[in-house]
């Protein structure tokens, strides 16, 4: 998934180990969503989010997840 984080903490001149501070999570994790190899969960996205006074959907690019029905009529996403 994309994200714009690296984009806002470099315009606010924070390090990854700063942001990760603030949100409380660790810089590896920070640097994982940074990279795309980790998906923030919801309420740490919520929380990063809300550092930088923004929507989620303003900060995650949600247009890499493709929605999945099962049989039983349940929701997943998937990533494409």
């Amino acid at each position: 998934m994309n994200t714009r984080i690296k984009e806002l903490r470099k315009a606010r001149k924070l390090s990854q180990e700063e942001l990760a501070e603030a949100v409380g999570t660790t810089r590896q994790t920070i640097t994982s969503i940074e990279i795309g190899k980790y998906t923030a969960s919801l309420p740490l996205a919520y929380k990063i989010s809300h550092y930088f006074g923004l929507t989620i959907e303003d900060v995650f690019d949600f247009s890499d997840l493709e929605i999945k029905k099962s049989e039983k009529g349940l929701t997943a996403f998937e990533v494409v």
